[in-house]
């Protein structure tokens, strides 16, 4: 998908500074996005997903900071924007929806007393003014009887529910990007998609672009035009949608999308990847970082200090060991531990 640029983050790298070390989470990001267009970011956790968006609203924790790289967002650069000059863009142009709505709701508060909150934040309007235009973001979201809904407290409503309610805030300074960090997380499998009809709708009527963060491929696959694999904070893969489910390279991908329960539906056990992801100051240094969890493919298979390549037009893959790898049910597949 092609389009005019909203955001291009440029060999982006964050430090964090862990027992008086100072060690690197995120090694040389890149990305873009376009304006209309859904970005997933995929992997485990730990893989660098949430702390990369983070950095992007310019929200890191007080131990880590950005050591080098761009982001430029509507043709400004924000690397170098003071917290005053942030705050314009936070909230206004660039609005984030957290994974458990619970604790990003305050339970003293109705939800129209929050709601209304955060519209006079962004708009210059009075309290009435505010209140009908809760109402309306509430009927935006496909919450029933929103009058009834507004004097309600968080505690009252459902999982979905309160996930719509932090949408609608999301969406009520008509932002041109949305950052969907795990919202589908905390709910059944029935909400969820609902959730993902939501995101898709909202993308058409007000025409905003969306982040969305998963460790679940499969449904970022479901609402995403493009695709990135994060391990170990690196990209190991990228590409469209299509592209990365039709020809998936990279080993860590190939066992993600083994790692769909579905895909293993007759062998009646639960699919997982061995090993884990690697703690920060264990991250390995010039060499590939999935190696030790594919111990069966040879250390001659791997790049030193691996690069992206471009194997197709808009599709990359890091290292070489993708050209090495076979599947190993036996792998793969087990009781899910251990």
């Amino acid at each position: 998908m092609k389009g005019q640029r909203l955001l291009e983050v440029k060999e982006l790298s964050i430090e964090f500074s862990i027992e008086k070390e100072r060690v690197r989470a995120i090694d040389q990001l890149s990305f873009t996005l376009d304006k209309g267009e859904v970005l997933g970011i995929v992997g485990e956790s730990g893989s660098g997903k949430s702390i990369s968006v983070t950095a992007l609203m310019k929200l890191l924790p007080p131990n880590a900071r950005i050591i080098e790289g761009e982001i430029h967002f509507n043709g400004q650069e924000i690397v170098s924007l003071n917290e005053r000059a942030m705050r314009k863009i936070r909230g206004n142009q660039m609005s984030m929806i957290f994974q458990d709505p619970m604790t990003s709701l305050n339970p003293v508060y109705t939800i129209g007393n929050q709601l209304v909150e955060v519209i006079r934040l962004h708009q210059n309007v009075n309290r009435k003014a505010a209140r009908e235009e809760a109402i309306k973001l509430l009927t935006l979201v496909g919450i029933k009887e929103p009058e009834k809904r507004l004097r309600k407290y968080p505690h009252e409503f459902s999982g979905g529910m309160r996930q719509r309610v932090m949408i609608a805030m999301a969406v009520a300074s008509n932002p041109a990007l949305i950052i969907a960090d795990e919202p589908t997380t905390a709910l059944d499998v029935t909400v969820q998609a609902q959730i993902l009809a939501l995101l898709q709708e909202l993308k058409e009527k007000i025409n905003t672009s969306i982040i969305f963060i998963s460790h679940d491929l499969e449904v970022v696959a479901d609402i995403a035009n493009r695709i990135v694999i994060m391990y170990a904070g690196q990209i190991v893969e990228s590409g469209d949608t299509q592209k990365i489910f039709a020809n998936p390279l990279h080993p860590y991908t190939r066992l993600l999308i083994k790692s769909i329960p579905k895909s293993n539906k007759a062998s009646g056990k639960l699919p997982y990847i061995r090993g884990k992801v690697p703690h920060l100051k264990d991250i390995p240094q010039g060499r590939c970082r999935f190696a030790d969890r594919i111990p069966w493919i040879p250390e001659s298979a791997h790049e030193k200090n691996p690069t992206l390549h471009e194997v197709e037009a808009g599709h990359f893959v890091r290292c070489t060991c993708y050209q090495h790898f076979v599947m190993k049910e036996e792998l793969t597949r087990g009781d899910g531990h251990e």
